[in-house]
């Protein structure tokens, strides 16, 4: 083990972390969830519950849930067109996994769509044991 490693590891108390595969199963501009929120969904029902909230007028995927869980950002209202959100990683620390997002806005030069709009992103983990699930937003 490097000595910068090890380094890392003792100043971090020793936490280490794992970084988790996602899938992303819905992102884009329009949602009809109208309020900021983070969900994490665990069941079927949730999971229909949520999807006829958001995109009633949609098919709604199939989730395994016996294997997955669902997580999600929805950034609420935005007045103008080019803003989204992005998971930039997923962590599996010592106390649950870590959702990492971040929101994108658009070039205070740029031309965008003047209509409101209601970023969001969807993504499954394959980790249906999961006790917590926490998110963290990054930078701007």
């Amino acid at each position: 083990m490097s000595k910068l490693f090890l380094a890392l590891i003792i100043a971090a108390g020793g936490a280490t972390f794992q970084t988790m595969p996602f899938t992303t199963i819905a992102s884009g501009q329009q949602s009809a969830v109208e309020k900021q929120r983070e969900v994490v969904i665990r069941t079927a029902a949730d999971w229909k519950a949520l999807w006829m909230e958001h995109s009633p007028d949609e098919p709604m995927p199939a989730i395994d849930f016996s294997k997955s869980v669902v997580a999600g950002v929805f950034l609420g209202q935005r007045n103008t067109g080019g803003y989204g959100v992005t998971i930039s990683s997923v962590d599996r620390e010592a106390k649950g996994l870590v959702v990492r997002w971040r929101e994108q806005k658009p070039d205070p030069n740029a031309n965008v769509i003047q209509i409101l709009t209601f970023p969001f992103v969807l993504v499954r983990i394959d980790d249906a044991g999961a006790k917590a699930v926490t998110f963290r937003r990054s930078g701007a």
